[in-house]
């Protein structure tokens, strides 16, 4: 809330271009965010029509349709630069030491992610904090074909922006009519709860890495 508040829309757009292309932006918070945009979407639309100049549309899906189109282009062009980043001086990555903004077992993470899922992890990564912030900039050092990574690149975005965005509306209108109460009353418990859920597989994946490193330096 705090960036929708702060910086609307255009705060959004950065943080998703920055977040799915910028490795310094993997903790960012992306799915909480894309869900909780989705019920304020009528106003994050209108934020939108207000700085092109024209009237507010008043229509649900069109509000929807913008505001997705919007997102989705964002996490296009961010996995694009990590992809070229990749492609540029990725290799020379896995020789970095870690510091605040890179930590070397995040990259791994993400290779193993890629060598286990092949193109299909570009779109798969885009619902697993961290992982998809290093996925493109993997597929630009294993030299992924560049059309083959615009489609899955295209996809990913889109399915990622769709989900979350439509799940944050529908939800917020399907509590109001059930129970009778917004969710923007109660927006910490549900990013507590996006949190848990999306990072939970990352978490897990680092505690079954380590470990498993740990039994073979012991071995």
């Amino acid at each position: 809330m705090f960036y929708i508040a702060n910086g609307g829309l255009w705060m959004i757009l950065l943080i998703v271009f920055a977040e799915t292309g910028l490795f310094a932006g993997f903790f960012l918070p992306g799915d909480s965010l894309l869900f909780v945009s989705g019920i304020y979407s009528s106003n994050l639309a209108n934020e939108f029509y207000k700085s092109i100049g024209i009237p507010a549309l008043q229509n649900e899906w069109l509000d929807l349709f913008m505001l997705v189109a919007l997102i989705s282009f964002a996490g296009v062009i961010g996995n694009t630069i990590g992809y070229w980043f990749g492609r540029r001086i990725g290799p020379a990555m896995f020789r970095w030491k870690d510091n605040f903004f890179f930590k070397k077992h995040y990259l791994e993470q993400a290779h193993e992610f890629y060598d286990k899922h092949g193109g299909g992890a570009i779109v798969f990564a885009r619902f697993l904090p961290i992982v998809r912030t290093f996925a493109p900039i993997i597929a630009g050092i294993v030299g992924m074909d560049k059309k083959k990574f615009a489609f899955y690149n295209i996809v990913g975005s889109i399915a990622w922006v769709l989900s979350m965005i439509l799940g944050g509306h529908f939800l917020q209108i399907w509590v109001k009519n059930q129970f009778g109460f917004e969710l923007k009353d109660h927006l910490e418990v549900i990013i507590i709860v996006i949190v848990l859920v999306t990072t939970a597989p990352v978490l897990w994946k680092l505690i079954t890495g380590s470990k498993k490193r740990k039994d073979s330096a012991g071995n």
